[in-house]
């Protein structure tokens, strides 16, 4: 990218993220997984500027296209009230799992093994507020025809329904926490993408589910990893992945409120846990072990031990 190009974009990412209630604290020239050109910003919240994200752009970004702007602004909005959170990286899945979420090289670069499939790579840590080696890397792989339905191959457009199919493949057991390990696969295909409808879905659940997840995620994400500090819990981002409306989300907070578990603290939309809901401690550490046992594969288990007839 020339000095000028890259001047540009910085002005359109500075005055977009200005906007959103953020600002650009330092913007660094990198590269992608292919060695193109990208720009790395380091986003802020302009009230608390100790609470940050990193966003990558690659120099072929038209950041000014109308339809691609409007995207971008949703991002960075939602990235606002996400640095909110005392642990902005962290997500809860479905099954119990805090897991932060790091490391990933924007924008998608193609596949080197031949296939015709555009890859994203990251990697997932388990997040319980002790010492943990076990982590997952990713290799999120975006096939040509659901290449289709995304806007641009980049972070502001892509960086939630990968977050979110990591989870889903989580909750369906393909994906191992290890100490170590080779990038495992996450495949996004057109089935979490209704054409008909022109969303991403990825779990049906109902309002109890809803309710149980919401009082989970403050648990673990304001009540053990952020020392009581508010979470944010109506995040398009979980709606998108329970497939639910922010209006359901709302719902289940206030049926949270009502029953004594949670408590409502700023805007209405981030929440605190009350100390009923940490005193159920010994059902979140039993929902975490299963969840753990559940993605352990018993095939591998298996193998290890030599009981195997191959």
């Amino acid at each position: 990218m020339s000095a000028g190009t890259q001047a540009v974009l910085a002005g359109q990412v500075e005055s977009a993220a200005q906007a959103a209630g953020l600002k650009v604290v330092a913007t660094v020239a990198a590269a992608d997984f292919s060695g193109n050109p990208t720009t790395q910003f380091t986003l802020a919240l302009a009230a608390d500027p100790a609470k940050t994200q990193l966003l990558e752009l690659s120099d072929s970004f038209e950041f000014s296209r109308a339809d691609l702007l409007g995207e971008v602004q949703v991002y960075l909005a939602e990235t606002a009230k996400r640095l909110v959170n005392p642990r902005p990286d962290c997500y809860l899945s479905l099954h119990g799992l805090p897991l932060s979420f790091g490391k990933f090289v924007w924008p998608f670069h193609q596949s080197t093994s031949g296939a015709d499939t555009s890859l994203v790579h990251g990697e997932i840590n388990l997040e319980t507020g002790e010492e943990s080696v076990l982590h997952a890397k990713i290799a999120a792989s975006m096939t040509i025809t659901f290449r289709e339905v995304v806007a641009a191959p980049e972070q502001p457009f892509a960086e939630g329904f990968i977050y979110n199919a990591v989870r889903k493949t989580m909750d369906q057991g393909q994906l191992e926490l290890v100490k170590s390990g080779n990038r495992q696969p996450v495949p996004v295909t057109t089935r979490y993408y209704s054409a008909k409808q022109k969303k991403f879905s990825f779990n049906d659940t109902t309002e109890p589910q809803r309710r149980a997840f919401l009082a989970a995620k403050t648990y673990w994400l304001s009540g053990v990893l952020g020392a009581g500090a508010p979470v944010w819990l109506l995040d398009p981002r979980d709606a998108q992945y329970l497939n639910a409306t922010l209006a359901e989300l709302k719902q289940s907070v206030e049926a949270l409120v009502a029953s004594g578990e949670i408590r409502i603290a700023g805007d209405k939309e981030y929440a605190t846990p009350t100390d009923a809901l940490m005193s159920r401690k010994e059902h979140y550490d039993a929902e975490l072990a299963q969840a753990l046992t559940f993605i352990k594969p018993t095939f591998n288990e298996d193998m290890r031990g030599g009981h195997t007839n191959m």
